[in-house]
């Protein structure tokens, strides 16, 4: 188990790839899934032998909101139906936090539930707002949970120029589950889990 490391030094770090990330070209890109809500693309990661997923799509409310209910904090847990127990271990200035929460089983359980702790940093970016989080080895893990591993990943959120009542949502994940589970298997999980992000998402933010 690592000690806790030192907040600011690592969200420079973590925005600074983040920002790298939104300036990947788009033929770098391959469509993994579309639905009417957003589309996901993918491409191998830097970070390990899996992939980095862009996922993209328009949702109706202001900047703030959105993002209040994607970051860490009560709002999450009540619409995300993917994570199942969120709990804040530890709160720093500038808006960071170490969280531990969990994820349900996915794929008829093929996918075993998953507990993850993550540096979380949210921070403006251009006229909006850029929450993002990279997984730390710290805590003891919990029985009966297979520790994941999120990779630096993040989620842009920009208001749209022409409707600021709109916003454009541009999340960037790349998570290894670990455990014995085939890329397949996992590559199917992630993009259906982001498309029904944006849905679950809306539909929480229309409430």
């Amino acid at each position: 188990m690592d000690l806790l490391p030192q907040s600011a030094p690592l969200a420079a770090t973590l925005r600074n790839t983040l920002i790298q990330y939104h300036g990947i070209a788009d033929s770098k890109w391959r469509v993994a899934k579309k639905t009417k809500d957003a589309t996901v693309w993918c491409k191998p990661s830097e970070e390990f032998n899996g992939y980095l997923y862009k996922a993209q799509g328009v949702v109706e409310d202001v900047t703030n909101r959105i993002v209040d209910h994607i970051r860490p904090g009560p709002y999450r847990l009540d619409w995300d139906s993917l994570m199942t127990s969120m709990d804040i271990m530890e709160t720093f200035e500038e808006n960071c936090c170490v969280m531990r929460y969990t994820t349900a089983g996915q794929l008829w359980n093929i996918i075993a539930p998953r507990e993850f702790v993550d540096f979380s940093y949210t921070t403006s970016y251009e006229e909006g707002l850029l929450t993002c989080g990279v997984s730390l080895d710290y805590g003891e893990v919990r029985p009966n949970f297979v520790r994941g591993f999120n990779h630096p990943c993040g989620w842009f959120c920009i208001p749209l120029k022409d409707y600021p009542s709109h916003s454009l949502l541009t999340g960037y994940i790349q998570t290894e589950l670990r455990g014995m589970l085939p890329q397949s298997v996992v590559d199917t999980a992630m993009s259906s889990t982001l498309a029904n992000f944006y849905s679950d998402l809306k539909k929480a933010l229309k409430t």
